[in-house]
């Protein structure tokens, strides 16, 4: 009997989700629910109660190691390998919608583009972008990831090759603050001056260096320390 209760709510719940959506949805019911599908005889709501308790928010639970998430009693290996699905999921949707708008010719578009590459990420990376001279997308790549942005004869090489190869005339660089927040350092800005320098000398302008955190950006040509 309990059973057939515990099936009865699990589609209420997502006929309510098919029917309006999250908007009405509590955060320990968003994550109630996605919990449905990788843990399938357990009340998830009690679960999901633990979660949003331990880390404080949904974006939080998303963004705990995976180890630390298992560490939640009734989460085990899928429900983290879930949690941690769902931000990378919503980056390669975001990035599919900025598809159609491939014309990066100002620091707004550039950053508003390079935003949701960053999604998810707890570690620092950092990402490349090679433009012609009108500012179409000729190249696009991550070019470090749990490392920082730095002017090494690796970094320097990954980044003049790659301007090299799709004959860019301008190069884009982004890297993140998982932890902080969209305000350059000085090693930042060291190593903003270095790249520009080596990519000078090939005819190659260094059009700007993003810096991400969360859900704020900051363009260092916008602010004039480029």
């Amino acid at each position: 009997m309990a059973e057939n209760l515990h099936a009865g709510h699990r589609e209420k719940m997502k006929k309510r989700f098919l029917k309006h959506g999250l908007d009405s949805f509590e955060p320990h019911n968003v994550l109630e629910l996605l919990l449905f599908y990788a843990i399938p005889r357990k009340d998830t709501n009690v679960i999901a109660h633990r979660l949003i308790k331990r880390f404080g928010s949904i974006s939080a639970v998303m963004d705990a190691p995976i180890e630390e998430l298992q560490k939640v009693e009734g989460v085990g290996e899928n429900a983290a390998t879930l949690i941690k699905l769902i931000p990378q999921l919503s980056r390669l949707y975001l990035e599919g919608l900025n598809k159609s708008n491939k014309l990066l010719d100002s620091a707004d578009k550039i950053g508003d583009y390079l935003l949701p590459k960053f999604v998810g990420m707890t570690v620092e990376g950092v990402y490349l972008l090679c433009l012609d001279n009108r500012g179409h997308l000729l190249y696009e790549g991550a070019i470090s990831s749990g490392g920082t942005v730095n002017a090494s004869s690796v970094t320097l090489r990954t980044i003049v090759e790659a301007a090299i190869r799709c004959q860019a005339t301008a190069v884009v660089i982004a890297h993140n603050h998982p932890k902080g927040f969209a305000i350059p350092s000085e090693a930042d800005l060291a190593a903003t001056h270095e790249i520009a320098k080596h990519l000078k000398a090939i005819g190659v302008e260094l059009k700007d260096h993003i810096i991400v955190a969360a859900n704020d950006y900051v363009s260092l040509a916008q602010s004039g320390m480029l």
